[in-house]
């Protein structure tokens, strides 16, 4: 069973920066793959951004539309993940929820593309950017 718990949400001003943080009750490298995710109000959740955890190499993907202006990093403490939003966006707006899949085989299934089965999740930190 893995709980994770995140925060670090808030209201900005277009431009402005933020950090997520998702605490993990188990260490990163046994929940191996972290995902952040966002869904605003009367959208479709949609993947942000991955980080693979699970062996020696760390991996990172991002979405498209956030590529460039958020970095995923997990802490040295391996019990967080972290997502720095840098450049927000009104469209960055929505609930933000981190979530885990222990059951990735690899580096490569542990990607915003791959999807993956992410079992447990977290309660969702509010983000708001205003104009």
């Amino acid at each position: 069973q893995v709980q994770l718990a995140e925060s670090g949400g808030g209201s900005v001003q277009a431009g402005g920066s933020l950090r997520l943080s998702c605490a993990t009750s188990t260490s990163t490298y046994n929940t191996k793959c972290i995902g952040w995710f966002r869904q605003a109000p009367g959208k479709e959740r949609e993947a942000v951004a991955t980080i693979y955890t699970g062996g020696m190499l760390i991996g990172t993907s991002y979405a498209d539309s956030v590529r460039g202006r958020f970095t995923i990093s997990q802490a040295n403490t391996g019990r967080t993940v972290y997502l720095q939003m840098n450049g927000l966006k009104p469209e960055d707006t929505a609930m933000y929820y981190c979530a885990a899949d222990p059951t990735v085989a690899s580096r490569s299934d542990c990607s915003v593309a791959a999807g993956g089965s992410f079992g447990y999740w977290g309660q969702g930190t509010q983000v708001t950017v205003s104009s």
